[in-house]
C-alpha cells in the first residue's frame, strides 16, 4: 500500500521547520501522561504533515496542498536528526500512566520513528524507487488524491505542476550519491523501465496524465476562469512536466542504468546485511532472521503444493504438476479476449463479495470503491493488481488496478483470489474502515504496516472460502497458487537478499511452484530483487491472522463470533503483529469474562 513526495519548500525554510518543531514543543518528561502523550502525538503529526505535503494530501489535509516535499540530502538529515529527538521523548513516556489505546499508540509511533531512522542511517532513502515503483510514478497519480472544486484547488495543482522540474533535480542528486556509494538499483531490474518516464515525454499537453483534471472542471467555475486555468495547466504541462521527465529520462538512461550495480541482493550493498535485517523487522514487524524465514516459506510451498496435487487429481487431469501449469498458462479458455471483458469478470466478482460482507463483519466502511485498469504509462511493469486508496472525505472512491496489459498472462482463475485481496474484503474494506475510525490520533488511521495489511488481503482470500466463492476447481487452484505465490516469496526473498540466489534461480522456482504465467513470473521477480523484504509480509502475516483465529475459535467455542473476531482486528487501524496478539488475546479474555 503501500505513497509519494512532493514540493520546493527552500532548504531554510526547512529548517525553519525543524527548528520550529524542536521549539515550540510539550517536554515529554519522565513521568509525563496522558496529556503530554497526545500533545508529543500531535506534534510529531504536524511534522510529518509539513515535511511530506503529498501525504498530507492523501489524509485529506488539504493546508499544503500547493507544496512538494525537500528531499536533498540535507533536508533528510534534517528530518532524521528530529525523528531521533522526538523519539527520545517518546521513549520519556511513562507507559503505566496511559490507557489501553494510547499504550497502543505509543508502540506505533515509537516503531514507525525506529523504522524512518534506521532507512535513513542505512541508506534507504538513495534508491527512491523500485522496478514497478518511484516518486516519479507516484507523481503522475498525485491528481487523483487531490481536489478540484475551487479556483484555489486548480492554483495548487498548478503549483505542484511547475514545481516538478526542481524536485527532479533534487532526486537526481540523491541519485548521483547513490551511485557514488554503491546503493542502486540492481541494474537487470532496470530493462523496460524507461517507460515509466517517457510516457510522459508528450508533444500534446492535452494528451498526458497530468491534463484530466483540467478536462473535468466543475461547472461552479466560471467561465472566464476556467479558460485562464487550462492555458495555464497547458503552459505548465509543456514547460515544466514534459521538461522535468525529458530531464529524469536522459539522466536514467544516461547514467543511471549504466552506473547501476550488476550484483541482485541486498546484502551485496555497504552494510547491506543489518540494511536486510532491518527490512525484515519493518515489514513482518516480527524478530524472525532470514533463514526462520526460509524454511517457513519452505514448510508452507510443500503444505501448498500437497493440496493443489489433490485438485489435479479430482479434475481427471492426465499428468503432473508442471504439466497442468503449462496447460493453464496456454489453454485460451483461462483468459479474457478484450481489456473489458477482465474489467467486467473482476467488477462482478468484486460486487458479489459485497452482497457477503454482513454475513462477516458487523462495521462497514462509507467510502465507496470502484474497478479500473492500471494506467497505461506503469502496465507493461506492474503487478497483476493494486489497490489505491482516497482521501477520506474526498469526492473520490477507492480503485480497485486490474492490469489489462497482456492480456494472455491475466488469467481468470486467479481473479477471484486478486479481487478478494485487492478490493473486498482486502484492502479497500480494511484500509477504508481505518480512515474511518472514530477516537484514535491521525497516526492509527494513516499509517500502514504491511505484515497487517497484506496478511489481511492474503487472509480475505482465503474467507472467499467461507463466503460461497472458489467453486470452480480452477479458480480454487488458483486461490492455492495465489497462497503458494506467497509462500514461494518467503524462500526466494530470503534467497536473494540473503542466500546468494539468482534471478534464474528465483524464476525457475516461481515458474515450477505456481501457476502465474510467466510474464508474471519475470515482472514479480524484479519486484523483489528491487525491495528487499516487502514480499515477506504477505504470508508471515496471513499467518498470524490465521493463528489468532484459531486461537479464538478453540477458547471460545460455540459463541465464537466471525463479525466480531474480524471487527476486533480492523478495529485498531493497521497495527504491528505483536501489537494485534495482544489486542485479540484482550478480546479472547473480555469475551470468556462476559459469557
Amino acid at each position: 500500500m503501500h505513497g509519494s513526495r512532493t514540493r520546493r519548500f527552500s532548504a531554510l525554510l526547512t529548517l525553519l521547520l525543524v527548528a520550529s518543531s524542536s521549539g515550540c514543543r510539550v517536554d515529554a518528561n519522565p513521568g509525563g501522561g496522558a496529556e503530554t502523550f497526545d500533545a508529543l502525538l500531535r506534534e510529531i503529526w504536524e511534522f510529518e504533515l509539513r515535511e511530506d505535503p503529498l501525504f498530507a494530501t492523501t489524509t485529506g489535509d488539504n493546508r499544503y496542498n500547493d507544496r512538494l516535499p525537500i528531499v536533498t540530502l540535507e533536508a533528510e538529515s534534517a528530518r532524521a536528526a528530529t525523528r531521533r529527538e522526538l523519539l527520545a521523548r517518546f521513549e520519556g513516556i511513562d507507559r503505566a500512566a496511559l490507557d489501553v489505546q494510547r499504550r497502543i499508540s505509543l508502540d506505533v509511533q515509537m516503531r514507525d520513528l525506529r523504522d524512518r531512522i534506521a532507512e535513513y542511517e542505512l541508506g534507504g532513502k538513495l534508491v527512491p524507487f523500485t522496478s514497478d515503483d518511484g516518486f516519479h510514478i507516484a507523481f503522475a497519480q498525485m491528481p487523483a488524491s487531490m481536489p478540484f472544486g475551487t479556483v484555489q484547488d486548480y492554483e495548487n495543482y498548478l503549483a505542484r505542476l511547475r514545481a516538478w522540474p526542481d524536485w527532479v533535480d533534487q532526486h537526481i542528486a540523491v541519485l548521483r550519491e547513490g551511485l557514488r556509494a554503491g546503493v542502486t538499483m540492481p541494474r537487470i531490474v532496470l530493462e523496460g523501465y524507461d517507460v515509466t518516464m517517457a510516457s510522459h515525454v508528450v508533444d500534446d499537453p492535452e494528451s498526458s496524465v497530468f491534463w484530466v483534471p483540467f478536462d473535468r472542471m466543475p461547472a461552479r467555475i466560471a467561465e472566464p476562469e476556467q479558460h485562464r486555468l487550462k492555458e495555464a495547466g497547458r503552459a505548465a504541462i509543456r514547460d515544466a512536466i514534459v521538461p522535468g521527465y525529458r530531464t529524469l529520462l536522459d539522466f536514467f538512461t544516461a547514467q543511471y542504468v549504466p552506473g547501476a550495480r550488476t550484483t541482485l541482493g541486498a546484502s551485496d550493498l555497504p552494510d547491506g546485511r543489518a540494511f536486510y535485517a532491518h527490512r525484515i523487522r519493518q515489514f513482518t514487524t516480527l524478530e524472525l532472521d532470514a533463514e526462520q524465514i526460509h524454511e517457513i516459506g519452505r514448510q508452507e510451498v510443500q503444505r501448498i503444493r500437497t493440496e493443489m496435487e489433490e485438485i489435479i487429481r479430482r479434475v481427471g487431469f492426465r499428468g503432473d504438476l508442471a504439466a497442468f501449469l503449462t496447460f493453464l498458462r496456454t489453454d485460451p479458455r483461462f483468459y479474457a479476449r478484450t481489456p473489458e471483458q477482465l474489467l467486467g469478470q473482476a467488477a462482478w466478482i468484486a460486487k458479489r463479495m459485497d452482497g457477503r460482507l454482513p454475513s462477516l463483519f458487523g462495521k462497514l466502511p462509507r467510502q465507496p470503491y470502484t474497478v479500473a485498469p492500471v494506467p497505461a504509462h506503469i502496465a507493461p511493469k506492474y503487478t497483476g493488481g493494486r489497490y489505491v486508496n482516497a482521501p477520506p472525505g474526498g469526492t473520490q472512491p477507492g480503485t480497485y488496478w486490474v492490469n489489462t496489459y497482456a492480456l494472455e498472462s491475466r488469467p481468470l482463475y486467479n481473479l477471484e483470489a486478486l479481487t478478494l485481496h485487492e478490493s473486498v474484503p482486502g484492502h479497500h474494506l480494511q484500509i477504508a474502515l481505518a480512515q474511518e475510525l472514530e477516537g484514535l490520533p491521525p497516526l492509527r488511521r494513516f499509517t500502514y504496516h504491511s505484515a497487517f495489511g497484506e496478511g489481511w488481503g492474503l487472509y480475505a482470500e482465503r474467507l472467499g472460502t467461507e463466503a460461497g466463492f472458489y467453486t470452480d476447481p480452477y479458480s480454487d487452484f488458483g486461490r492455492l497458487t495465489y497462497e503458494m505465490w506467497r509462500a514461494c516469496r518467503l524462500v526466494v526473498d530470503t534467497g536473494i537478499h540473503a542466500l546468494g540466489w539468482t534471478r534464474e534461480q528465483v524464476i525457475d522456482f516461481m515458474a515450477s511452484n505456481t501457476a502465474l504465467p510467466l510474464h508474471e513470473v519475470r515482472t514479480e521477480t524484479d519486484r523483489y530483487i528491487s525491495w528487499p523484504g516487502q514480499a515477506l509480509a504477505y504470508k508471515l502475516g496471513e499467518l498470524k491472522i490465521r493463528e489468532l483465529r484459531g486461537r479464538a475459535e478453540q477458547a471460545l467455542g460455540a459463541v465464537f463470533d466471525v463479525r466480531a473476531f474480524h471487527d476486533t482486528v480492523l478495529g485498531n487501524g493497521s497495527v504491528p503483529l505483536d501489537v494485534l496478539e495482544s489486542v485479540i488475546d484482550s478480546w479472547i479474555a473480555a469475551s470468556l469474562a462476559a459469557r
